[in-house]
């Protein structure tokens, strides 16, 4: 194993920061590396809003569900699937011809383009000494984020990142066993259920362990509560408001 995975196998979500702060310098490195990762077609659909306003970082807290860390972390990098510099593009080179910006396909590739930008900036920000811990959240109330951070049409948030110095040193949260997500030469199905029966007693025990024994619940049965639950379903009329038809 080289440093390089090393380091990534080491990857904890830091919720807590200490008071040194991040330069402007760092957080330009950190976001440079994100642009180097693969972008379908070289379109870089993707913009991030580096928030350091301590106003503006406890509104958009406060937008999450009430996340202190959001308030509290130096940086907070809100990440966007944006495909108005495109849109912008075309009307400048081929402004009388139709373009299909809005649809499911361009959708997929800016929020992907997003999201593989974002874990690069993670792993350089993990290997300069930083922390950080993605933001669903940022979600809850997308209309008011959009407002917020003047974003365009489309482009909307995908999820944020806080980022800082840890100043804490959480344990490591154990993930599936591979056999469960690496599958070769096609889907096999067969043993699914015996890996996961296998994880929930792992996540049991860290759990009891991590809550000090007031909670041990499985992981499958996790899951199966979130899945009951109903979340954001306001996605898919904001997504069209914001210029994303899906068709």
């Amino acid at each position: 194993m080289n440093e390089t995975i090393s380091r990534m196998m080491q990857h904890r979500s830091i919720r807590k920061y200490s008071d040194r702060p991040v330069t402007k310098d760092l957080v330009e490195q950190i976001v440079s590396a994100g642009q180097m990762a693969s972008s379908s077609s070289n379109v870089q659909a993707y913009s991030v809003i580096a928030v350091t306003d301590a106003a503006r970082k406890a509104k958009l807290a406060e937008l999450c569900g009430d996340q202190a860390y959001v308030a509290k972390c130096p940086v907070f990098l809100v990440w966007c699937a944006d495909l108005s510099r495109l849109k912008r593009a075309a009307e400048r080179h081929i402004p009388s011809q139709a373009t299909y910006e809005g649809t499911t396909e361009n959708f997929i590739v800016a929020t992907v383009d997003a999201a593989l930008a974002a874990q690069n900036a993670a792993v350089a920000a993990e290997s300069l000494g930083l922390g950080i811990v993605y933001i669903g959240g940022i979600r809850n109330q997308s209309e008011q984020v959009a407002s917020l951070l003047e974003l365009p049409r489309l482009a909307y948030p995908v999820f944020g990142m806080c980022l800082g110095y840890p100043d804490q040193d959480p344990g490591l949260r154990p993930r599936l066993p591979l056999p469960a997500v690496l599958h070769w030469n096609g889907y096999d199905a067969a043993g699914q259920d015996e890996q996961v029966a296998a994880y929930d007693e792992v996540m049991s025990k860290y759990l009891h362990e991590r809550t000090g024994g007031t909670k041990d619940t499985p992981w499958s049965e996790l899951m199966a509560e979130k899945l009951a639950q109903p979340a954001r379903l306001h996605m898919r009329e904001f997504l069209r408001k914001r210029g994303f038809e899906l068709k």
